[in-house]
Formats: C-alpha cells, structure tokens, sequence
C-alpha cells in the first residue's frame, strides 16, 4: 500500500540471493500522518512479505491523525468519551491509549525466530529502546512492575507515563510498536483510562521542558535502536 511522503533508508546495501534482493532491516519515515486502518493493512503485509523472505525487516516512524485504539484488552468502561475521537479496534495487545500529531509511532516489525529472542525478552528490548531514546534528551525513563511502559517520576514524587507499548506477533514476526510522547495534546488524554491504569497521568519531553524537533527525536530513536537491537 502506498503512503504519501515517505522516507527511506536502509540499513545495509542489497544482498542478491537465489534471485532475491534481500537488506538486513528498512528504515521509513512517514512526514503526513498516516490513518490508522491504512498502517494497520500496510504492517499485515509487510509481515507476510518477511515471513516469505520477500522484504527485510522494517521500522516505520510515523504519527497518526487523533484517534483512540484499543487492544485485545480493552474494557469498554475504560473508554471514557467515545464521541470524542474515532475509536479503532486493534489485534495488539493492551488496552486504550490515545494516537495523535506531536506522538513519535514506531511501528516493529522484525523476525523473532532469526534472532532467536521470545516475546518477553522482546518487551524488555522495546522498552530498554525507549529508555535509551529518552536518556539523550536526560530525561530518566524507567520500567514499573505490572504497567506496561515507561514512566518518568516528577519532582513531586507523581509517576506520568510518557510512552506506551503495544505487540502482535504473527508467525513469529512483531508488528505495532511503541508510541512516545514528544509533542501531542495530552488533553486527549481524558477520553479514555490510558492502558486501564487510573491512579497516573500522561506526560511528554514538552511537558518535561524537553523542545525538540521530530527529526531529532527520529535520530535518536534509531540510534538507540541500532545499540538496543
């Protein structure tokens, strides 16, 4: 499927085998926001193409027009204002959590089965990818055990989630991602219980006083990936 303005870069030149161009992972950054239905019809095939030895792995960098998605444990008394924002119904794993312009999607999709890594390890590997990421702008992300993503403590001792976590495997390769807060409207925010969790906020490198640009968060999303991974 294609998307408009789309940046690409590989990370390693063309392999030919057995009449295959083959590259070890794909790098593509989408500067529009891209639907979420048209993303969602975009990760299912590129799965299916890697799987078949067809295409590399791919991470896609992207944001989505405002919307809501709810993964495969989404309670319906979660969702706060359902007339608020579109409402999408998602095969990843989680709960609702909010998509919007000012939010870095970065989308995975790589082959667990060659890198010989299971899901858990895989989580802790997003996650670690996002602390890294955050720690070159000296913001300390940190993990919290039984909630899912990172969270940053403020001075007032308050625990806000600035980025969350959400997977599908299918045939042993991931797709969904991760969603970091740079820039969006976290009032979106109050349409929903972010990822079932009540008693935290949501924050973001704007709110933590951290101005930078989405090219900046893109370099150092990919620098921190290429360490993590």
């Amino acid at each position: 499927m294609a998307v408009a303005n789309l940046r690409i870069s590989l990370d390693t030149k063309f392999i030919i085998l057995m009449g295959t161009a083959l590259v070890s992972r794909e790098w593509r950054v989408s500067d529009d926001p891209v639907p979420y239905h048209a993303a969602v019809a975009d990760m299912e095939a590129r799965v299916a193409a890697i799987k078949a030895r067809e295409a590399p792995e791919l991470v896609w960098l992207l944001e989505h027009p405002p919307l809501y998605t709810g993964g495969t444990s989404a309670k319906p008394a979660d969702l706060l204002n359902p007339q608020k924002l579109p409402v999408h119904s998602t095969g990843r794993g989680g709960q609702y959590t909010y998509h919007g312009p000012g939010q870095r999607v970065g989308y995975v999709l790589i082959d667990l089965a060659r890198r010989d890594a299971d899901v858990h390890r895989y989580v802790h590997d997003l996650e670690e990818w996002l602390i890294q990421t955050l720690a070159r702008f000296n913001v300390r992300g940190e993990r919290r055990q039984g909630r899912v993503g990172i969270w940053v403590t403020e001075n007032d001792g308050r625990e806000n989630k600035i980025a969350a976590i959400g997977v599908r495997i299918r045939h042993g390769i991931t797709f969904h991602g991760v969603a970091l807060n740079v820039d969006p409207d976290l009032s979106h925010f109050a349409g929903i219980i972010p990822c079932g969790i009540k008693e935290h906020g949501v924050t973001s490198l704007a709110k933590q006083g951290i101005l930078v640009s989405m090219p900046e968060v893109d370099s150092a999303l990919r620098a921190a990936f290429d360490a993590v991974f």
